[in-house]
């Protein structure tokens, strides 16, 4: 199989079936059907796991787990890593924020890297709809910490679009813990550490402007966490 897609979801019963729907039908123009999605849901009180169970009798390339206790980002993104089996192995947010095509570009631009990382931050990369001021703020600044905390050249870690390499993603799983904020952090780190060779690419962005996220409770539980994740590390 060329490719898995993850798609982590916490209680998206507006916009799982779309998404689903979108990328299935993309993909399987794209890849002639070899490929498979897997949503993971996570701790839901909606009807997201519902939803996804119906469109698994419709698409046959979509798996499912579902998870109904607390695990996080991070914590379902590694069960679906998993249960995966292409030889490429990604995850893409539930929203809306990177579209089909999107992705995409993500998996023809791979070539001889270990993975890529899709970025809001390079030369290249065009935002259709921006966020809010103070949320801009509050990436940079968080950028630029997490660039001086691990030593990174990346310019944007949490962008909820990558691709890894199947013998990258047996490692993530075997190494990484994070289930929050720096979750992202923590997969591009195991990545330094092994020296695996990691391509940032610049993408097609839209704001999810449904997010339930304040920027300033966000910006201290990921500072926090990236500090946390720094020192385990040491």
């Amino acid at each position: 199989m060329k490719l898995s897609i993850v798609i982590p979801a916490y209680n998206e019963e507006l916009r799982i079936e779309n998404k689903i729907s979108s990328y299935y039908k993309f993909f399987n123009n794209k890849l002639s059907g070899d490929f498979e999605i897997i949503v993971v849901p996570n701790n839901c009180s909606d009807n997201t796991a519902i939803i996804v169970e119906k469109c698994s009798k419709k698409y046959k390339n979509l798996k499912y787990k579902t998870i109904p206790y607390y695990v996080g980002k991070g914590g379902a993104v590694l069960e679906g890593f998993r249960i995966s089996e292409g030889d490429l192995v990604g995850f893409v947010d539930a929203d809306e924020s990177t579209n089909a095509q999107d992705y995409y570009n993500l998996y023809i631009n791979l070539n001889n890297y270990d993975g890529i990382i899709a970025s809001r931050s390079i030369k290249g990369a065009k935002i259709n709809i921006e966020q809010p001021f103070i949320r801009r703020f509050v990436g940079a600044c968080f950028r630029y910490y997490v660039m001086f905390l691990f030593g990174f050249s990346y310019r944007d870690t949490q962008c909820g679009a990558k691709i890894f390499r199947k013998n990258v993603v047996k490692c993530l799983i075997k190494e990484n813990y994070v289930k929050k904020w720096a979750f992202d952090i923590d997969l591009l780190y195991t990545c330094k550490r092994h020296n695996f060779k990691i391509r940032e690419f610049p993408t097609v962005w839209t704001d999810n402007a449904d997010s339930k996220l304040s920027p300033f409770k966000q910006s201290v539980e990921m500072a926090l966490d990236a500090l946390k994740l720094r020192i385990y590390h040491l």
